[in-house]
């Protein structure tokens, strides 16, 4: 008789895994709730950034009580037990939150957007790359911070930045930094761009266009919006979603980039190119497709949605924690300033492009 000891073993190692990482999941949870506590009551801030920040404080927190623990006892034993969740969270966690993010999308929204949005879209992340990665060179950054700062300026800021850090292997820091300078200028275009569209007297379909391709997370859109005109908020969103799609082809060609850079340059062809794409890319695109079927009701798809906000929350929370901040401070101020020259290209390019295509106003 054949004996399957991995799967009879299977319960075992499962209970045995959730026993490591529950510690860690547990507190990476509650200071997701915290985090969602505060973006409810200061909705412009969202969940991430409170995340990982109170991540980091905790993070200095730690490295002082580790330094006092000399005897490696007490403090650094429960840090030990914490670590796999820790881990667990700021990985496995956060490309499950990728895969359900899908449940934001759906073919009849974008085909609502339809061919008007796509060329604004399109050049605004080609100009947003190219332009990182000359300046990421001229700059002397670290190419996998470049890179974060890129497609989280370029594509959709903190959901950008959670589907690509595992597929380059990024590390916390670079994740940290990536995120804060993201929400550093989201911030300021919800300050901005009303101020923006008011003075080129832009209508609110134009405006929506504008700020769904230029400001990056969801709550900065929203807030964008609101401000401006009822009537631009709708397009703006849809449009921000519809932007979200673009970390599919984005990490793609990034895993390929660094399959190429790994294998010494071997060729490619489609076979290896299908094993490259990381499994939460795919799962993203299936949740995606099946809402777009419309065989989700609206109230299971709001759950998904929102435990995909609140597990982003979790993952961010996890990097927080495993931050070398360090490292934060040896990045400087030049990553700050390449967001900063991002941020004003995508606008600007959004701007000339819509000019170009259908006029402002």
């Amino acid at each position: 008789m054949v004996q399957f000891s991995p799967a009879q073993t299977l319960p075992a190692r499962l209970t045995r895994r959730g026993g490591d990482v529950l510690p860690g999941v547990l507190l990476t949870g509650g200071i997701a709730l915290i985090s969602t506590g505060i973006g409810t009551v200061v909705p412009v801030l969202g969940s991430a950034v409170p995340a990982i920040v109170i991540g980091v404080l905790l993070s200095l927190v730690r490295g002082r009580m580790l330094e006092r623990d000399e005897s490696g006892t007490g403090f650094a034993r429960l840090d030990g037990r914490l670590q796999p969740g820790i881990q667990y969270s700021g990985k496995f966690l956060l490309q499950l939150a990728v895969v359900l993010l899908g449940a934001q999308l759906s073919l009849t929204s974008i085909a609502e957007v339809g061919l008007e949005s796509l060329p604004v879209m399109l050049t605004t992340l080609a100009v947003c790359l190219v332009a990182a990665w000359a300046l990421g060179r001229m700059l002397r950054i670290e190419g996998r911070l470049t890179t974060l700062i890129g497609v989280g300026t370029g594509i959709c800021g903190a959901s950008a930045i959670a589907a690509v850090a595992p597929v380059i292997g990024a590390v916390g820091a670079e994740v940290a930094y990536a995120v804060s300078t993201i929400f550093l200028f989201n911030i300021l275009a919800v300050i901005l761009f009303p101020l923006l569209g008011h003075a080129l007297n832009l209508d609110p379909h134009t405006f929506g266009l504008l700020t769904g391709t230029a400001v990056n997370d969801t709550s900065s859109v929203v807030a964008a919006a609101s401000v401006y005109s009822t009537a631009a908020l709708g397009f703006a969103v849809v449009v921000k979603l519809v932007r979200t799609l673009m970390i599919i082809p984005i990490s793609i060609g990034l895993s390929v980039i660094e399959a190429w850079k790994h294998d010494d340059g071997k060729p490619m062809n489609a076979k290896r190119i299908a094993k490259l794409v990381p499994w939460f890319l795919i799962g993203f695109l299936i949740v995606a497709v099946v809402n777009s079927t419309g065989i989700i009701p609206d109230g299971p798809r709001d759950v998904l949605v929102q435990a995909s906000v609140f597990l982003i929350a979790m993952a961010l929370a996890g990097i927080g924690l495993s931050t070398d901040i360090p490292a934060l401070r040896r990045a400087g101020l030049r990553p700050l300033l390449l967001g900063a020259i991002l941020w004003i290209l995508v606008t600007t390019t959004a701007l000339l492009t819509i000019w170009a295509t259908q006029g402002l106003g």
